[in-house]
């Protein structure tokens, strides 16, 4: 690699996170993310999450663009903002960072610590 290609590989990728080692989730966030409407379910994001809580819209629920956007499964984010900051340096700026009760107001629920258990369905936000 000569000096130029990693001199300019810093530049770019110095502020995006190494992809992270799973954990799950332990308590209540302070931060949750939230997809706005720039999403091209491009899946730069995926990769990054720490706790894999974000995946494709289902087809069942979106209609529209060929590849649906991602969605993050509130009841699983643990608020790290890495998704957001990967959208921000490598995608379109398109997971917003919200205040946990800001987003519990917005969605009408409640975010708690509890974990859901494998096969255990979250209650749906209120759009």
């Amino acid at each position: 690699m000569s000096k130029w290609n990693f001199d300019f590989e810093q530049m770019i990728y110095k502020d995006v996170p190494n992809i992270p080692k799973k954990t799950t989730k332990k308590k209540r966030p302070r931060l949750m993310a939230v997809i706005n409407d720039s999403c091209t379910g491009c899946e730069a994001c995926i990769d990054f999450c720490p706790v894999d809580c974000i995946d494709h819209v289902p087809p069942a629920e979106y209609t529209g663009a060929v590849i649906p956007p991602v969605r993050i499964r509130w009841h699983e984010c643990i608020g790290c903002q890495i998704c957001a900051k990967v959208c921000e340096h490598l995608a379109w700026n398109a997971i917003d960072m919200l205040p946990i009760d800001e987003f519990e107001r917005q969605a009408g629920i409640r975010v708690t610590d509890d974990i859901l258990q494998e096969g255990t369905a979250a209650p749906a936000a209120v759009a």
